[in-house]
Parts: structure tokens; sequence; C-alpha cells
């Protein structure tokens, strides 16, 4: 794929409405340099958020090409194909971009269960946010998934 530099764009409106891929990924870096860009991952389905990860640049290559969400690991520093362990992996759906292209948004449709490295009666939560804050409390959430009540 050719993506541009962010900086070969001339001007603020071909960054913001232009068709050039041209996503930052100098603005947040990893531990060990490498250069990342946020990414949501959503339930195409339901909307529920499900977890919010980075991408470099051979994580959305890896999404795009492969279809199934991919991340860089800040915590492991290498690339994390979502479920490759645990067999709860995203199928992607759509990839947006937002109007800075400084993020990303994967639409994903899961293949099993939940998302979430957490369990709840032995099963991976439907998402990462399961929990809100309440005054100075974390409360549970219930899920607005189907078949699964754990957020």
């Amino acid at each position: 794929m050719a993506w541009k530099r962010p900086k070969e764009l001339t001007s603020t409106d071909e960054l913001e409405e232009g068709s050039d891929i041209a996503l930052d990924f100098g603005r947040f870096s990893s531990a060990s340099g490498q250069g990342v860009v946020p990414v949501v991952a959503q339930d195409v389905e339901t909307r529920d958020v499900l977890v919010l990860a980075h991408a470099n640049r051979a994580a959305v290559d890896h999404t795009l090409r492969e279809r199934v969400a991919a991340f860089w690991s800040l915590s492991r520093d290498r690339l994390w194909v979502k479920g490759e362990t645990s067999g709860n992996q995203l199928d992607v759906v759509d990839v947006r971009v937002n109007c800075e292209q400084n993020s990303l948004l994967y639409l994903v449709r899961l293949r099993k269960g939940g998302v979430c490295h957490t369990l709840e009666d032995g099963e991976a939560r439907h998402s990462c946010y399961y929990r809100r804050i309440d005054g100075d409390r974390l409360e549970p959430v219930a899920c607005s998934c189907s078949g699964n009540q754990n957020g």
C-alpha cells in the first residue's frame, strides 16, 4: 500500500478531506520506540466499545490483509493478533480513520464469547469496559450483548 507521511500532505484540508492515507504513527510510541496509533475496536452489531489498543504499521497491514484485528502490544512490544491464543478473535468488517489520521476504529464481529482477557464465570468478558465509576468506587455494568451478561 502506498501511504504518505503526514508531512507530505500540503494542507489540513488534504489531511481531513482527502483520499490519501497518511496515518500519524509519530505522535505516540511504545517503550521501544515503535510508532503507534490508538485503535478502538467496536462491535459492529451492538456498537459496544470492546477494547482500546494500539497499532503500528505492521499491525494495520496485518489487519487489512487478514481481516482479523491485530495490534501492537505495548506490554510485550510485539505484534498481537487478538485471540491468537484464546480463540477470541475479532473479524474486521471495516477500518475507519479519524479526521486527523491519528487514530483508528475497527468495526468487528466477535467469533466467540468476549474480548477481554479477564474472565467471569470462566468466560472472557464481552468488553474490557465492564465497570463504571460510581462516586469513589468501581461498579460492574450490565452487558448489552446477547447471551453473555458480563460487561
